[in-house]
């Protein structure tokens, strides 16, 4: 690992200093008395003693819980509750831009139970909740540790995505998801032995077991950066790293280009970038592939309930800036039109099996999810003929993507197809945004949106809400106290873009609101007339 915390110099870690903490840590959990199948949470920055904490829970036979840094009190009580955490690893404070954010206070307030509290500094003087342990409290001195033995189907990590119906959905990675991470990383992101990988993320979300996976694997090194992306310092460490591969996300990019901060820099040891979370804006990746001089991006989408991606580019196929070359080795999809043809523009439907892909949820029917009511995989009259198999008849497995096949055979994202988006690259629920919007005073109830640009790039979120008679907020003021919300309640990193106020909410005879609907007329340029928009 080769990293550098705020402030500081690089610095590096080799296999044998990794291999020793991630041992110290197995040792610790066993002296605390947690057996194999216990989960762990961790609420922790991307950090070199993380990805030692990380696979230190996982030699022990536990589970690790992913929990998200920038999540709010709320949002870690709801995970922690679904997975039945019994222990947490969390961190006093965040270093962000100068700033002290706290994290350790977040992890109290949600009730959390015993919590392993790390530091940045080297006498830490926060005073710790009784039973809480301090991080050298905790480690144990011996480095050797005998991985406890697994059945491949073991949970490995609990991490979560969205769901329609407001708590997220918790899917669990097996010792076998470890495979499709690697595989992904070697054969599309050509991670070998010598690379350094970069990718901003969190082991909240799954980029950050995918990246310790995909680099470990492989034989690479893993890039972290302690400090926001956003600033030139990144551009300065992705320099002095020798990054080979910097992963992004779109929304990343695009404030690189407002800003000119990544200019002057020499990216000459990258060979390619990879994108992924969101929708990319042509201009964006065509402004990311010239500072590396035009190296090419391989656009990367999928899911934590794939364990990587279902559709990708190679670096043995021209890149066309913000377009999918093919599906990910190892599966195939196809793409449908509303009454379930083959076509060119459609939903994205995934032909199972294969490795990677999730085969339970813990709170949720997993067939009801992914399975219920899709059609079977088409078989041309020609194909069946011939007897070719290359479609079998397996019920497809829905995602949620709409995609095109463009003339050249190339791919293109179209945004989600059902009430789900991303947002800075985290994929969150419709219902999730609407539960806590709809608690504040004056709002009778609202409804959330993914708007897809026309030229491309990242989802902006749209709120239209319907206001009680006695809310004369307003609009600007209305907006700001929603974002507030949602900063507190749910996630900072969720912006809203527009507010769009109206009479009532669009809804089917069974009563449910019609978010599609409300897509098609802000795509048209026509919300009710009688509506105050803010932008």
């Amino acid at each position: 690992i080769v990293f550098q915390r705020e402030g500081n110099s690089l610095e590096h870690w080799t296999y044998q200093k990794l291999r020793d903490l991630t041992n110290r840590v197995a040792n610790g959990l066993v002296n605390l008395g947690f057996q194999p199948e216990d989960t762990i949470a961790v609420d922790l920055p991307m950090t070199a003693e993380s990805v030692a904490i990380y696979l230190g829970i996982i030699k022990t036979g536990c589970v690790v819980v992913s929990i998200a840094d920038s999540f709010a009190s709320a949002e870690i009580v709801v995970r922690l509750r679904i997975a039945n955490a019994k222990a947490i690893f969390t961190q006093d404070w965040i270093h962000r831009c100068g700033k002290q954010l706290p994290l350790y206070a977040k992890v109290v307030e949600a009730n959390a139970p015993m919590a392993i509290v790390l530091s940045q500094h080297p006498n830490p003087v926060m005073e710790l909740r009784s039973g809480d342990v301090a991080w050298k409290e905790f480690l144990s001195s011996n480095p050797d540790f005998d991985a406890v033995p697994m059945p491949p189907s073991a949970h490995t990590n609990i991490l979560f995505s969205s769901g329609t119906t407001g708590d997220p959905k918790a899917i669990p990675w097996t010792h076998t998801t470890p495979i499709k991470c690697a595989t992904d990383g070697h054969l599309h992101h050509d991670i070998h032995p010598g690379d350094v990988v970069a990718w901003p993320t969190n082991l909240g979300w799954m980029m950050g077991p995918w990246l310790i996976y995909a680099s470990l694997i492989n034989q690479a090194t893993i890039a972290l950066y302690e400090d926001a992306p956003t600033t030139p310092g990144y551009g300065q460490f992705i320099q002095d790293a020798h990054i080979t591969l910097l992963g992004v996300v779109p929304s990343l990019v695009s404030s690189w280009k407002a800003s000119n901060c990544m200019h002057g820099l020499d990216w000459s040891r990258i060979k390619a970038f990879s994108s992924t979370g969101e929708c990319s804006n042509p201009q964006d990746m065509l402004f990311l592939m010239s500072l590396a001089g035009y190296k090419p991006i391989i656009e990367y989408c999928g899911g934590t309930e794939i364990g990587g991606a279902y559709i990708t580019g190679t670096l043995v196929q021209p890149c066309i800036p913000s377009t999918f070359t093919t599906p990910a080795l190892g599966l195939d999809f196809v793409i449908l039109d509303a009454d379930d043809r083959p076509a060119h523009k459609g939903e994205g439907l995934i032909i199972p099996p294969s490795i990677g892909l999730s085969t339970e949820l813990l709170n949720k029917d997993h067939h009801q999810v992914y399975f219920a009511n899709t059609p079977q995989s088409p078989i041309p009259t020609s194909q069946q003929q011939a007897g070719c198999l290359h479609y079998r008849n397996y019920p497809l497995r829905r995602h949620g993507d709409y995609l095109e096949r463009l003339p050249n055979g190339y791919y293109r994202m179209g945004g989600r197809v059902d009430d789900t988006m991303n947002l800075g690259g985290i994929k969150v629920s419709s219902a999730e945004i609407e539960q806590v919007l709809s608690a504040v005073p004056g709002i009778c109830e609202t409804a959330a949106i993914a708007f897809s640009p026309p030229e491309g790039g990242p989802d902006r979120l749209i709120i239209y809400v319907v206001l009680a008679d006695f809310n004369q907020k307003p609009p600007v003021d209305l907006k700001a106290l929603l974002q507030q919300t949602i900063t507190q309640e749910l996630n900072p990193l969720f912006k809203i873009w527009d507010l769009v106020i109206v009479e009532s909410l669009p809804r089917t005879a069974s009563n449910k609101v019609m978010r599609r609907v409300l897509r098609d007329r802000y795509g048209n340029g026509c919300a009710n007339s009688d509506s105050a928009r803010l932008l």
